[in-house]
């Protein structure tokens, strides 16, 4: 399964994480971006689904960040655990849904052995 990763300027600065699941891209808009450590969660906010022609899609306000594939490691009700395989190598994160569209990006404390992209 593939995501991306938007660097989105307008109509204010944030990220928005897209995962592809059952033939769309799951999508969450991220104000401050991935978190780079594990004791700072981030606001992620679940967004509409966007269609998969998203993956590479870019314009004058939103560049892609970072593009690759993601695994899934575990689910509930209420979060997700997955790794995401980027130009930059592998990171393990969990989403964890605090209700309505309002969820926390987490930086697991156990990270992947490996570095390499995928």
């Amino acid at each position: 399964m593939r995501f991306v990763l938007h660097d989105h300027r307008r109509p204010s600065p944030h990220f928005d994480l897209r995962l592809e699941e059952e033939g769309v891209l799951r999508s969450w808009a991220v104000p401050k971006g991935l978190p780079d450590d594990s004791r700072r969660d981030r606001l992620a906010i679940a967004v509409d689904d966007h269609d998969l022609d998203h993956l590479a899609y870019e314009d004058e306000h939103k560049s892609v960040a970072d593009t690759g594939t993601w695994e899934e490691h575990d689910r509930d009700g209420r979060r997700i655990v997955f790794s995401l395989h980027g130009r930059e190598g592998v990171r393990r994160y969990a989403l964890i849904h605090t209700g309505g569209t309002q969820w926390l990006l987490h930086l697991t404390r156990a990270q992947p052995e490996s570095v390499n992209g995928g």
